[in-house]
């Protein structure tokens, strides 16, 4: 019966029928709750359990993202040769094992090394995510897929944030090394869930098969890759600027910043389905032109908040993360479900690892670009992200053009497989 009333629900919401892949989901669910639990924390958690400062914290965490940059590609070749269900595998088993290290870490050192460790099983995770994501739905149905798993996760994260309220409260050693256990213990049952998931294929016979030279030369991919790009540094924008900008340079209550993720997260986890059911019917690069105009409105909406006072920049902040939100909800989905297709099946694990690679030169960029630009001001880091997603209009263009996966309409239903 419960059963029954959660697939009425999720279809309502617009999102795919889970059936044999249950195993896969509570997987990302429980996954993306341990994540939530540490993210909020990750900084604050050496500070109370060691003696390193600020800055040692911030370099170590940069540091050991910058070194483990190299590590996507060379996973995405590990996922043709291999398959995506033990990459993923071996990735849960790295982050668990680096969680655990955490609570022996007091050195700067030490902290780098567990980092790199981290970093490189979540970047093993991403890397053969979508691979396995692409196995188990059909084509025609992957922005549902995509976008369903995007808000599960984004359930995840408000979930285990709650939790890590709890550990910031309590505020001692104690509190932080449980989540820290939390954590590591997510990705060992996520593990044991994940062997349940069916392999994917692999290449044996790389040399006729192709490889990166095949890759790097897909010019309309490369093309995917710079809109990939775009989209990820926008997406940056509610964890690095966002905050920074309502709390410091415009001086607003610290709930606006709690507003802003709360509904971002509520409008992903109740509207994606229902985003991705109303693009029936539209061409895949109008929704990525579309998302790209939305992002740009909601960077001239916050830049509006700086000639207001205090009162009515809190109104527009909100109003602009709510439009904010709504450019996330479109582009995720189809970006996802592009990159998956218009890689081939037996080198999607390398083209799959640009597209990671993409999110992680965004993650590494964007806090030091953005702090650079809020430091001179409202004005530049606005127009900066501004300028960015208009540009991403114009490649979303050259995309359609290029590109067919790109000029195909989204049909939110499984299409006949072709006959060989």
């Amino acid at each position: 019966m419960l059963g029954r009333v959660a697939s009425r629900v999720g279809a309502a919401l617009g999102f795919p029928s889970i059936g044999q892949h249950r195993r896969f989901v509570t997987a990302i669910a429980i996954d993306a709750v341990g994540s939530g639990v540490f993210m909020p924390v990750s900084m604050l958690y050496f500070l109370v359990t060691t003696d390193l400062t600020l800055v040692q914290v911030g370099a170590a965490i940069s540091l050991a993202s910058a070194v483990a940059l190299p590590a996507g590609p060379v996973l995405g070749g590990l996922v043709d040769r291999w398959g995506a269900k033990h990459v993923l595998l071996g990735g849960n088993l790295l982050q668990a094992a680096g969680f655990l290290a955490y609570l022996a870490t007091d050195s700067f050192l030490g902290l780098t090394l567990w980092t790199v460790v981290v970093t490189v099983g979540r970047t093993a995770f991403w890397g053969s995510y979508g691979n396995i994501v692409a196995a188990i739905s059909a084509p025609g149905e992957r922005e549902r897929w995509f976008g369903f798993l995007g808000a599960l996760r984004n359930v995840g994260f408000a979930v285990g944030g709650l939790l890590s309220g709890l550990a910031i409260t309590v505020g001692t050693p104690a509190a932080y090394y449980t989540v820290v256990v939390v954590n590591a213990v997510s990705y060992v049952v996520a593990f044991a869930l994940l062997l349940a998931v069916p392999p994917t294929a692999r290449v044996v016979h790389r040399a006729v098969e192709g490889g990166w030279g095949t890759v790097l030369r897909d010019r309309p991919y490369r093309l995917l890759w710079a809109n990939q790009l775009v989209y990820s540094l926008a997406m940056m924008v509610l964890n690095f600027a966002m905050p920074v900008y309502a709390t410091t340079v415009l001086g607003l209550s610290g709930w606006v910043t709690g507003a802003v993720f709360t509904i971002n997260t509520v409008m992903i986890g109740f509207g994606q389905g229902l985003v991705v059911r109303a693009m029936t019917g539209a061409r895949r690069w109008r929704v990525l032109l579309l998302t790209n105009l939305v992002f740009a409105g909601s960077f001239v909406v916050l830049l509006g908040a700086s000639r207001l006072s205090v009162a009515l920049a809190t109104t527009v902040v909100i109003v602009g993360s709510v439009v904010y939100t709504v450019g996330e909800l479109l582009g995720g989905p189809v970006l996802g479900a592009l990159s998956a297709e218009a890689a081939p099946e037996h080198l999607r694990g390398r083209y799959l690892s640009l597209i990671q690679l993409a999110w992680n030169l965004a993650s590494t960029v964007a806090p030091l670009a953005f702090a650079w630009l809020l430091d001179r001001g409202p004005t530049p880091i606005w127009l900066a992200l501004a300028g960015l997603s208009l540009a991403g209009t114009a490649l979303s263009v050259l995309l359609g053009r290029v590109l067919p996966h790109a000029a195909r309409k989204v049909t939110n239903r499984a299409e006949e497989p072709t006959p060989a």
